[in-house]
């Protein structure tokens, strides 16, 4: 069955649009990850002071998700994760969630 791994980020007010435009021209270097499925940017609710987001990836498998994380293509798709525009717009750092698909329809 397939993982899902998601990035919670909780993006101050007026930061959305350069938030949004900063995953639209990043560069990805999903399409050539073995196991790699879908890519989703979610918008979320507003919060107490922030917009959520929440980044979605499908993956062929827990494993496949791992050997990214460890490939060069992670390295170069994170390489600015940290520069002062992310951490402009963020309160705080990313939230990590990894789940296994126990249940899948079409």
């Amino acid at each position: 069955m397939t993982f899902i791994a998601m990035n919670r980020f909780r993006v101050k007010p007026g930061f959305e649009d350069g938030f949004e435009r900063m995953w639209a021209k990043r560069e990805s270097h999903l399409a050539s990850v073995p196991g790699f499925r879908e890519f989703r940017l979610l918008k979320g609710p507003e919060g107490d002071g922030h917009r959520l987001y929440s980044s979605h990836v499908i993956w062929e498998s827990r494993a496949a998700f791992e050997a990214w994380t460890k490939s060069d293509a992670f390295r170069a798709a994170h390489k600015d994760a940290g520069n002062r525009g992310t951490q402009d717009a963020l309160l705080g750092p990313p939230e990590f969630e990894g789940f296994e698909t126990v249940l899948e329809e079409s």
